[in-house]
């Protein structure tokens, strides 16, 4: 049987149980009679009230039995009389409203929650049912006041606070009025754990729907937590949602100090306990604790060395981010080891291989992602990265056209500036300014404040000694949008270098070299060049044996020796 057919039938059965015999009303709304604390006095049912039920309950066996043989809306049709003709089974008004609206019949839902709703002693749960009947039926007003009426009714009931939060202020693009139901929530007095872990979540929605709003309502979400903190739940799966909660709303010091608790509590539990390290974990790298999350993770490993391979996968990325780049290898090529599936380890471990200057491995590793995957942007562009690190240049050509054709096919976003930007590059050092040129250009026009690309192009048409004026207009876009770029400054210097302006060349190159942290041989080069420009033989000649000491160059010891009086 379907399980919420199943369900009906029990409440049904609950509240027709005195069908049989009718002689009494169950749910009346009469006070109990007699002193405190003694049986509810049964009041008979009506003969009127008596047949009703019996014929309600005729109606659901009808239905039930529609349903079971797959006539859903004549089983609707026979749940839908039921419920009128016995209004008090809120149970099967509420599980009939979800089938009304599930398939837009939302006028029907209201015409008969409404008069389930206008019983004496009718629940919230109600209310806030006829509230989503009335906002599917149009009817907004009445949808605020019928939450209301769930609110009122039921104050630690979530139904009411939620249609008003998400359904109807959220939605419309009113997060005051939201904020303000919020309030209201949170101001209700309860140790009802379950309920206040509700009004948290809804405060959740309100961040994710809002996130320009979210720092105003985080302070209010961490008091709730806090109240959840002082009744001192013991539950584990509670726990796991307090600290969960807590680093939703960025308190990420409280989340670990409860986690480590739990792992505490659970150390004879190995399962439990490298569960709880995982969730550690991730609250770490939210706070930004990555050392502390290689912890939790190498302590999963060390326990378990074969069991979680995405430990490894992430201790190699967190290795590589401390650019580690052997120890992130080591990590990534365990965790390849249990999981040769995860297609992203590939990648990530190429990237990692390509950092350490390790290109034959970056080229094996892509290769085995070749043979395992359908062909990608990713491996080609990959690919192309790293026969660029090893001055291939041809073959890098070919892997950014290949990734270029991939993405323009199936992944049109990838195509970005940076893209562009590395295979322009490429193009260039393998002398293909034509094609150079345009792949800068189309970089520029996806994000005309790509800096890399306004600056590559510009240096190398001033390196070409020609377009000189765009290419200073393009440099100083570039110097502007990053003014501490030594490779930016050098490039502006060279285009004034170019342009016969050399004491304005000198002081963008002085300054470059003062930004730079290793020295750099192609600037004591150019500087060189510019002393010469200005007469300063000597200047220059120091300038180039400057040079020639961080690199070997033919051409600057032709240039020093033709220096020579």
């Amino acid at each position: 049987m379907n399980t919420t057919i199943f369900r009906w039938v029990c409440g049904w059965l609950v509240a027709v149980s005195l069908v049989a015999g009718c002689s009494s009303r169950s749910g009346s709304n009469r006070a109990p009679q007699g002193k405190p604390g003694a049986p509810k006095e049964e009041v008979p049912l009506s003969d009127r009230e008596a047949a009703a039920r019996a014929e309600a309950f005729a109606r659901f066996a009808t239905g039930v039995s529609a349903e079971l043989n797959d006539r859903s809306g004549e089983a609707l049709e026979q749940f839908y009389k039921a419920v009128e003709a016995d209004p008090a089974n809120e149970m099967l008004a509420v599980e009939l409203t979800k089938r009304l609206l599930q398939k837009g019949q939302g006028d029907k839902a209201l015409s008969m929650l409404s008069k389930v709703d206008a019983r004496p002693g009718s629940s919230g749960t109600v209310s806030a049912w006829l509230a989503r009947a009335c906002l599917q039926a149009g009817k907004t007003n009445q949808a605020i006041q019928a939450s209301l009426n769930a609110i009122r009714k039921s104050p630690e009931d979530i139904g009411g606070y939620q249609v008003l939060v998400v359904e109807i202020f959220l939605q419309s693009r009113q997060p005051q009025e939201a904020v303000k139901v919020l309030t209201q929530a949170s101001s209700v007095t309860s140790t009802n754990i379950e309920f206040l872990f509700r009004v948290t979540e809804l405060y959740a929605v309100f961040q994710r729907m809002q996130p320009k709003e979210a720092q105003t309502i985080k302070p209010q979400a961490l008091v709730l937590l806090k109240r959840v903190t002082a009744l001192k739940p013991t539950n584990p799966a509670i726990l796991q949602r307090l600290a969960d909660n807590y680093n939703l709303f960025g308190d990420s010091k409280t989340a670990a100090e409860i986690y480590l608790g739990m792992i505490e509590e659970y150390s004879e539990e190995p399962g439990m306990r490298d569960f709880l390290r995982e969730r550690l974990t991730n609250v770490y790298l939210t706070g930004s604790e990555k050392e502390k999350a290689s912890g939790q993770l190498e302590a999963i490993v060390r326990d378990n060395p074969g069991r979680f391979p995405q430990a490894y996968y992430f201790l190699g990325i967190l290795a590589a981010d401390r650019k580690e780049f052997d120890r992130a290898i080591d990590y990534l090529n365990r965790g390849l080891a249990l999981r040769p599936e995860h297609e992203q380890s590939y990648y990530d471990l190429a990237s990692v291989q390509l950092n350490a200057d390790r290109t034959d491995d970056a080229l094996k590793t892509l290769g085995r992602a070749r043979e395992k995957f359908p062909r990608s942007y990713v491996v080609e562009f990959l690919s192309g990265l790293v026969q660029t690190r090893k001055k291939n240049y041809p073959e890098a050509i070919k892997n950014f056209t290949t990734a270029e054709v991939i993405a323009t096919a199936t992944e049109p976003r990838r195509l970005t500036a940076g893209f562009y930007y590395y295979f322009g590059a490429a193009a260039e050092r393998q002398k293909d300014y034509i094609l150079a040129e345009k792949l800068f250009l189309k970089s520029i026009e996806i994000d005309s404040n790509f800096a890399e690309s306004l600056n590559y192009l510009g240096y190398m048409w001033a390196d070409r000694n020609e377009k000189l004026n765009q290419a200073l207009e393009f440099i100083e876009r570039a110097v502007k949008l990053d003014p501490k770029n030594a490779a930016f400054l050098d490039s502006l210097g060279w285009v004034y270098y170019r342009l016969n302006q050399p004491k304005k060349a000198l002081d963008y190159i002085t300054r470059s070299i003062a930004l730079t942290e290793e020295p750099d041989a192609t600037l004591y080069d150019h500087l060189g060049d510019i002393h010469q420009a200005t007469g300063q033989r000597k200047e220059a000649v120091e300038a180039w044996n400057k040079s020639l000491k961080i690199e070997a160059s033919e051409e600057v010891k032709r240039k020093i020796e033709k220096s020579q009086p």
